[in-house]
């Protein structure tokens, strides 16, 4: 398969795991269902079930109000080899605003909760913090996989078989912790190939997008890689907001600190801009963090 094939391919998974299944609507709760990425950990990856919540109840919503914030928490760990069923409340409508709460479920039980809210367009005062100058642009950073290239075979299928293609602006951190610990980094990102014009697509791809890496400020300011043996990282919570709209099959570039770390868990924080300097989103996630001998 050529490259071009393989990256049109990885999306278009990508598109079918987004593109959930309605059973039941508009009675106490919206039901839906969706499939899994296959994942070599055997565990979802948390930016599936952000987006798939999303877009579950983006469902339930008319095509101009558009969410503004989400706040939502990993409750267990899911399952990659089986699909999840998302149930969608509608707890609130008003005038320019509405709300609601999305539930993952496996095998009877809630492994993700969120709760969303959405807004007309409308007017009002405006301003963003700038986008960093002096990053490098990403034509001129190597790829992550051409940065890991000859190592773990593992860490490398994971990377050309995933549909964004990520070139942190440091060095990455799969297998080794090179470089300064501070805890800061950035990386640019964008999917594969293009995506369908659907602004609710891009949306929730962007929240798919928002987990990719937020993690590792932390990780970077202890030297820490992911393939540190006995390394065990979960995600807690996530908190999102969308400012202006941002087109996710062109790059983005995602600023990330972490300002705490303690009692085992890490605070992340990151802002994502358009390549023309717009700041599309905020983003902000705790984990847990054990590392051997800490």
């Amino acid at each position: 398969m050529s490259e071009a094939a393989r990256a049109q391919a990885s999306v278009d998974n990508l598109l079918e795991v987004l593109d959930l299944d309605e059973t039941q609507a508009r009675t106490e709760e919206d039901i839906f269902t969706g499939r899994s990425h296959s994942m070599p950990t055997g565990r979802i990856y948390g930016g599936q079930v952000l987006g798939q919540s999303l877009i579950a109840a983006e469902r339930t919503m008319p095509e101009d109000r558009a969410v503004h914030s989400m706040h939502g928490y990993f409750l267990r760990p899911g399952d990659s080899t089986q699909g999840l069923t998302i149930a969608v409340d509608r707890i609130h409508d008003g005038r320019s605003f509405s709300t609601r709460r999305s539930q993952a479920y496996q095998n009877g039980v809630p492994i993700f909760s969120m709760i969303a809210s959405f807004q007309d367009e409308a007017p009002g005062v405006e301003h963003a913090q700038p986008m960093p100058g002096g990053v490098p642009a990403p034509d001129d950073i190597p790829s992550d996989e051409a940065r890991v290239e000859g190592g773990h075979p593992q860490a490398l299928r994971m990377l050309t078989d995933r549909p964004v293609d990520m070139r942190h602006v440091e060095s990455p951190l799969y297998l080794v912790a090179d470089g300064e610990r501070k805890a800061q980094q950035a990386v640019w990102m964008r999917m594969r190939a293009p995506m369908p014009e659907d602004p609710r697509l891009h949306r929730a791809a962007l929240a798919y997008l928002s987990d990719m890496s937020i993690q590792e400020s932390i990780l970077r300011a202890h030297g820490v890689p992911w393939a540190m043996p006995g390394l065990k990282v979960a995600s807690l919570d996530h908190a999102m907001w969308w400012h202006r709209p941002a087109r996710v099959d062109e790059w983005l570039l995602y600023v990330q600190e972490s300002p705490n770390a303690r009692g085992g868990r890490g605070l992340a924080t990151g802002r994502i801009y358009t390549h023309d300097g717009d700041l599309a989103a905020s983003v902000t996630q705790e984990i847990m963090i054990r590392v051997p001998d800490a």
